[in-house]
């Protein structure tokens, strides 16, 4: 699908823009054009050809999303080298662990990585970004403009470049999940897998040639073969985005979803949401706000897409649980005998780092399977929450919670003084509700909780964190135990 992607960039249109760009007031930039993004992927593989970098070796990624990282992948892919998606917000530590289980032969990164691990460092961690010295963990390379302190720029080249090696079953991709600095988690992709999902997306997104995408990951924007776009930091400068730009599809993690719609966005076309649980209230709103239709992608780092659903369908699911819809074509479902849900596809990630390879993925999510083989999750296994004997699951219960007036809503263990815990709701209110009122309306749904209804009901922020911003559940879980000790 790349191969496919880089001569299309070349041969079809190639003065229409490829990726777009974004003023301060909103209005839309011509950022990299199709013919300049595959001439920029053609110099870069030339370049790190010259640096030696052959099929197999590894290729350490510290960038923003943008022109460059893309053609960088193209370039990658090319040459046949396994791309490390590095995160700068992991800390210094867990990226150093990282790299040294990746080991790459080189590490690209742009000014700003490279200054917030050096210089820049307080400021840096103001925003949550605490680096270590690339240079002291392999060869590093800046990628576009170079500022004091940083690496060599890796300079486009206009050497010859040797045929691609046609290997659908190396390494493609390393992407990092979990673990500690003493065992890091990371998920492998092939090419024959990364493929798989790039077609898998560009199936269920459909693309028409002339129109645009807004999307913050290479999944949305790299299959499209469309103009895209990259999301505005600010939630104000997204919303004026989105009005200039009216994309047909526009993909936007919940977090960042909520926060443009607060800030007045409109929306136009399809809406897709993923990467963080995205309840049926949320697509409501996005429809409310224009969207055509509105869609929850279930997707995992091991497999992404693996599910979807639209929004009637997942306002319309009345039992317990989250529906997160039909499988995608090629997606296979077990559960095990405690409910964990198993999935295993074409695009599924061939291993994890240092082990040997697993064709099902446990997702540790609890989950149930309707008659006509709908996936409904029903929290994650290791959230259970143990009160009085019984066994709780938050993901089986908390969509009740999600009623008008509730932006987020989480259900959260809290240890109590005899060794058992106590269950609370954390909800946080939209914006300008009145709390008053809207505990009046949750009596309904707390009450058709039977025995799982929380000990306690508590208002405020819920926390978030990772890439994501997903729920941080260890954290509500401090926080309302504060609020009830005092």
């Amino acid at each position: 699908m790349l191969d496919q992607l880089a001569h299309a960039l070349r041969t079809h249109h190639p003065d229409r823009p490829a990726v777009l760009h974004h003023t301060r007031t909103g209005a839309t930039r011509t950022r990299i054009r199709r013919g300049e993004l595959a001439d920029l992927a053609d110099g870069y593989a030339a370049a790190l050809h010259a640096r030696r970098l052959t099929h197999g070796a590894t290729l350490g990624l510290a960038l923003r999303p943008g022109p460059r990282a893309l053609a960088a992948l193209i370039a990658a892919h090319r040459l046949g080298l396994r791309v490390a998606v590095l995160d700068p917000t992991a800390g210094p530590d867990v990226l150093a662990a990282h790299l040294a289980l990746a080991g790459p032969g080189l590490i690209l990164a742009d000014a700003t990585a490279q200054a917030a691990a050096g210089w820049a460092a307080p400021l840096a961690r103001r925003a949550d970004l605490h680096l270590p010295r690339l240079a002291t963990l392999g060869p590093v390379a800046t990628l576009g403009p170079r500022l004091p302190g940083c690496a060599p720029r890796l300079r486009p080249a206009t050497t010859p470049v040797p045929p691609r090696r046609h290997d659908p079953d190396a390494d493609a991709v390393i992407v990092f999940t979990s673990g500690t600095t003493a065992r890091p988690r990371a998920v492998v992709h092939t090419h024959a897998g990364l493929t798989a999902g790039l077609r898998t997306v560009t199936d269920l997104v459909r693309p028409q040639e002339g129109t645009t995408v807004l999307g913050g990951t290479f999944f949305v924007l790299a299959p499209a073969l469309a103009a895209g776009a990259l999301p505005a930091r600010t939630p104000t400068a997204l919303a004026r985005q989105l009005t200039h730009l009216t994309p047909a599809h526009t993909y936007l993690t919940p977090p960042r979803l909520r926060t443009a719609l607060a800030a007045g966005a409109r929306l136009t076309g399809t809406l897709w949401t993923g990467s963080a649980p995205a309840d049926a209230a949320l697509l409501r709103r996005a429809k409310d706000a224009g969207a055509d239709t509105a869609w929850s992608v279930y997707a995992l780092t091991e497999l992404f897409p693996a599910a979807a659903v639209e929004e009637s369908d997942k306002s319309a699911h009345t039992g317990d649980g989250d529906l997160v819809g039909h499988p995608l074509p090629g997606v296979r479902t077990r559960l095990a005998d405690d409910g964990e849900l198993h999935l295993t596809g074409p695009a599924a990630r061939h291993r994890y780092l240092g082990q040997e390879p697993d064709p099902w993925i446990r997702t540790g999510d609890r989950a149930t399977l309707t008659p006509d083989g709908r996936i409904v999750l029903a929290g994650r296994l290791k959230d259970m929450v143990l009160r009085r004997a019984r066994n709780i699951y938050p993901g089986l219960y908390e969509p009740a919670l999600h009623i008008p007036g509730v932006e987020l809503a989480l259900l959260v263990g809290v240890p109590d003084t005899d060794g058992d815990e106590r269950l609370v709701a954390l909800v946080q209110p939209d914006p300008g509700t009145d709390p008053r009122q809207l505990r009046t309306r949750l009596d309904g749904p707390l009450q058709r909780m039977g025995a799982a209804r929380p000990d306690a009901l508590l208002f405020g922020t819920v926390p978030l964190a990772g890439r994501s911003r997903k729920p941080d559940r260890a954290a509500a879980s401090a926080h309302c135990a504060r609020e009830l000790a005092r």
